[in-house]
């Protein structure tokens, strides 16, 4: 005969219950309360999951990786010319500083100054060139890359951009954004090196640094020899603006062959359970 209670084991008391029950029923006749039955799990989380960044899709990355290249070779190259009207205008003030005003001096004068100008209109719209199609680019390359990992970017979307613009924060916070991309972007199972992020990112915090002293010293300068030393210091900045861009053309080239061979290999984000 099965217990009246719980209807599973054998009963083997005169009252009809198993032993198990026998005892239960004993305790709370005796007052000891039966212990509180376990809580229940809390329910698992439904529906879809919440990016911290908002929807992320793929875009591919090689057409405008590849025009970044160029027009920084673009930069690069104004550059050079910049450094040609540098080398002019240094040994015309030379001379002037040294006590020639000679007529010949004065012709090459104008001529350096002339050339001076014509450089720095070419530096310029090549500079604002690469900028707008770089920051395409990098949008681009984050938004790729929060489909590769959605939460390892520290800083939100918009700064992709104002990053760049806002002061003091612009010191630093592309470099950090460039990192997180680099991070994402990076094989699964591989550690990205950020040698070639920090060498590129350093050259052009000097390259800044450099041309703002010598735009400066060069809006100063009153003398000849004051002119000769700005144009000395300007000659600097380009150089190590060209240095800057060849590394940022390694980067950018580096980078979007990295999402490119990710994408291709479907090594996206997956959330767990789908």
């Amino acid at each position: 005969m099965f217990c009246k209670k719980c209807y599973f084991a054998t009963a083997s008391t005169s009252e009809g219950l198993c032993a198990d029950c026998a005892d239960e029923a004993a305790s709370e006749s005796a007052g000891v309360p039966a212990p509180a039955p376990l809580p229940a799990a809390p329910p698992l989380p439904t529906g879809p999951m919440t990016l911290p960044h908002g929807p992320a899709w793929l875009r591919p990355p090689v057409g405008l990786g590849k025009s970044v290249a160029i027009l920084l070779g673009l930069v690069i190259a104004t550059d050079l010319f910049a450094i040609w009207a540098d080398l002019n205008m240094y040994d015309v003030t030379g001379s002037m500083a040294d006590g020639d005003f000679s007529d010949a001096v004065q012709r090459d004068a104008e001529h350096a100054d002339t050339v001076y100008a014509v450089a720095g209109y070419t530096q310029t719209t090549s500079l604002v060139a690469a900028i707008v199609v770089y920051l395409i680019w990098f949008q681009r390359m984050r938004v790729n890359a929060e489909v590769f990992n959605p939460f390892g970017h520290s800083k939100r979307r918009a700064w992709v951009i104002w990053g760049w613009f806002v002061p003091i924060v612009n010191l630093w916070f592309p470099r950090r954004v460039m990192l997180d991309i680099w991070d994402a972007s990076t094989p699964v199972g591989s550690r990205g090196s950020h040698g070639l992020v920090n060498a590129w990112w350093t050259l052009w915090i000097i390259s800044l640094i450099a041309d703002r002293a010598g735009s400066t010293s060069y809006r100063n300068a009153e003398t000849p020899q004051e002119l000769q030393d700005a144009t000395g210091q300007i000659m600097l900045a380009d150089v190590m603006d060209i240095a800057a861009a060849v590394l940022a053309i390694l980067v950018v080239l580096r980078l979007t062959r990295m999402q490119n061979e990710k994408a291709h290999q479907g090594q996206g984000f997956v959330p767990a359970g789908v």
